[in-house]
């Protein structure tokens, strides 16, 4: 079996080989992701892997049906990158991973908001780029212990950023549609608009579900927020207006915010601008406000133990169609 798995860094290539040891798949770990531009690079092969933003919409399916491709699988919880229906028209089977290491994106997630709550951005920046050590007014900081940390989505990952709040002494309060039984002790569940107005730091772990909840951080959402309260989204870019953030943070009614995704990745993500302007104006704004906001590549994901959950359950979800010809984690 051919498969050709795209978006594969260098620090990744090993997992990908060690894990196939058991599998044995005829592996092409091509480092870019996979766009309109290339998608010749599938002729030959019966299954791709994709990651988030790679480009598998309708066109590139049918080129994929034509090329001989049979099985189109991602190493991704979302899958919003992917146009299922079209597979289901065009008979590709699919597959995609429910869940990994729940403690690679809270960790970041954790980092960044400690990052924003102790200053430490602005700190760095100040000592670092302008060799500045003095100590000015926005340096000050409201302890951990001190602080209410707001947890919208509390499922695996949202719990375990949680934990590490509450670990600290921070009252941990939460939102979500289901409460995690697991959370007792941990998350006092609270109502959305009361989670607004009393959070310190809230910090986004909900999925993104298309047509239901785009932009359900918006001017109204940022508005009810603690003044001098932060922002950290580690889940989905289109959850959050990046103009309602750049006017509330504009204001100084928000004193900072974390961004490891935005809307409309594949146009900012993994690329390098120097001196030239993002192509998206709102991320442009924002990204002048550094470093109280800062913006990481989509990061979240990129740790040892959350690339072998990823790669290694695609490679059984591969196996599970070639053995049963039906797999448990099939794209509904």
């Amino acid at each position: 079996m051919k498969m050709i798995c795209y978006g594969v860094r260098e620090t990744e290539k090993q997992f990908f080989i060690d894990l196939n040891k058991k599998f044995g798949y005829d592996l092409i770990l091509e480092p870019k992701l996979l766009t309109h531009e290339n998608i010749t690079t599938v002729n030959g092969c019966e299954a791709v892997m994709l990651r988030a933003n790679c480009v598998a919409d309708k066109q590139n399916l049918i080129k994929m049906k034509e090329a001989g491709v049979k099985y189109v699988l991602t190493r991704t919880v979302g899958v919003n990158h992917i146009d299922v229906p079209a597979c289901r028209e065009l008979g590709l089977k699919t597959g995609y991973v429910p869940f990994y290491s729940p403690n690679a994106v809270s960790e970041l997630a954790l980092a960044l908001g400690m990052g924003l709550m102790r200053n430490t951005f602005y700190m760095v920046n100040k000592t670092g780029v302008n060799k500045d050590f003095t100590v000015d007014s926005f340096m000050f900081a409201q302890e951990i212990r001190n602080s209410t940390i707001g947890i919208i989505g509390t499922g695996r990952i949202g719990l375990e950023t949680a934990k590490g709040w509450h670990g600290m002494g921070a009252k941990v309060i939460g939102y979500d549609l289901y409460e995690n039984k697991g959370a007792k002790g941990i998350i006092e569940y609270k109502k959305l608009d009361e989670l607004i107005k009393t959070s310190d730091l809230i910090s986004i772990h909900c999925p993104y579900i298309a047509g239901e909840n785009e932009h359900m951080i918006n001017k109204d959402f940022i508005s009810k927020m603690k003044p001098n309260s932060f922002i950290v989204n580690a889940s989905r870019g289109e959850l959050l207006d990046p103009v309602a953030l750049y006017e509330a943070i504009k204001s100084n009614h928000i004193k900072g915010a974390a961004l490891d995704v935005v809307e409309k990745e594949p146009q900012i993500f993994f690329k390098t601008f120097g001196n030239d302007k993002l192509p998206i104006e709102a991320y442009e704004k924002l990204h002048q406000f550094y470093p109280r906001v800062v913006i990481t590549p989509h990061i979240g994901s990129f740790t040892d133990e959350a690339v072998k959950n990823m790669v290694e359950t695609t490679y059984l979800n591969l196996q599970e169609y070639l053995k049963t010809g039906q797999c448990k984690n099939e794209i509904k």
